[in-house]
């Protein structure tokens, strides 16, 4: 298949590209290579990507409608991921207008381009932060997202939302795919685990918001990345819903369109996550717990019944063994023991 894939040199994207490759599919990718963090980090992964001769780039920003439109025009993708967007629940706080141009602009445009472009299927990055203030737990895909705390939320439901209209205007069949605390290596360096893993190597304290009290469902990037390739191949079908055990389908009943969750449904406490990444190390963190961060929950966790009603397959790495190979790669990679 021909698959475009949006944010293609970040940690998902990357990860997400180089399986699509392998599996011999033609890959393109759109980045704005934008200076959230190190972009010396995005082009090592890009670097990567390039030397397959399945592989093409653009790089430029969502906000620039005539580039998305040029560049979809002509791979004339068969399915387009959406990763690209402004990520963080903190920064949110302090640079909202990035979120509103990435996330809600920039989503805008590539549903404008996608509605005249024949693609068969759009899968849209949503988060489990759409879940906001839900007190109920698991999170289920038909749970009300009604109450973000957010503006990262807040934009990315908005997304759904965008992406569900134009499914049911323009017969775009959409999935919408909520992450939980994806981690592994290449991540991103304003995550919990980077941020831990330098800090501790350092000999700086680190900081534990909180008080260590939250929970998080934390999914392995390898985890993720088999779940969207089995996603890809299953468009929703307007009017034919899925059997969930114990479930329902969060399929729409004007669209082809669903959001699916992807989490193990398996969350791990602040505290004992600090311990995981501790053993990695073999060296103690000293831990400075500060209060909750203007923006977090308390606890995320997952109900994969959907995503294993539709693939077969629900996120199972441990977070011992997704430690060690962040902390190996980590080490790899900054040329440290």
């Amino acid at each position: 298949m021909k698959i475009f894939i949006t944010g293609s040199a970040g940690f998902i994207g990357y990860h997400l590209a180089r399986r699509l490759l392998a599996d011999g599919h033609r890959v393109h990718g759109y980045d704005g290579m934008t200076a959230y963090y190190d972009v010396s980090l995005k082009r090592a992964r890009l670097a990567l990507l390039t030397p397959s001769n399945s592989f093409s780039f653009t790089e430029a920003m969502l906000e620039d409608r005539a580039a998305l439109e040029t560049a979809v025009s002509d791979f004339a993708p068969d399915v387009v991921i959406h990763l690209a967007a402004q990520a963080g629940v903190r920064y949110s706080i302090e640079a909202p207008q990035t979120y509103h141009d990435s996330n809600l602009t920039g989503t805008f445009n590539l549903l404008e381009v996608l509605r005249h472009a024949g693609t068969q299927h759009l899968l849209f990055a949503s988060t489990s932060s759409v879940y906001g203030g839900n007190a109920s737990v698991p999170f289920g895909e038909t749970d009300r997202t009604d109450f973000p705390v957010s503006l990262y939320a807040a934009t990315k439901k908005a997304g759904e939302a965008m992406s569900h209209a134009y499914a049911h205007l323009y017969g775009l069949p959409t999935t919408c795919f909520r992450f939980f605390t994806v981690y592994g290596p290449w991540g991103r360096p304003d995550m919990a685990l980077f941020k831990f893993v330098a800090a501790i190597g350092r000999n700086e304290p680190i900081e534990v918001y909180g008080e260590g009290r939250m929970q998080r469902d934390f999914t392995y990037i390898d985890d993720l990345v088999e779940a969207l390739s089995r996603l890809i191949p299953l468009p929703p079908v307007k009017g034919q819903p899925v059997e969930v055990p114990g479930s329902t389908d969060s399929l729409s009943p004007v669209a082809p369109w669903r959001s699916v969750n992807i989490g193990g449904g398996q969350p791990v406490g602040l505290l004992p996550f600090i311990d995981v990444v501790e053993a990695a190390l073999g060296k103690k963190a000293r831990r400075n717990l500060l209060p909750m961060q203007q923006g977090d929950v308390q606890q995320t966790h997952a109900a994969p019944a959907l995503l294993q009603a539709l693939t077969g397959f629900a996120p199972k790495t441990s977070v011992e063994t997704g430690v060690s190979a962040f902390v190996d790669w980590y080490a790899g990679y900054y040329g440290q023991s």
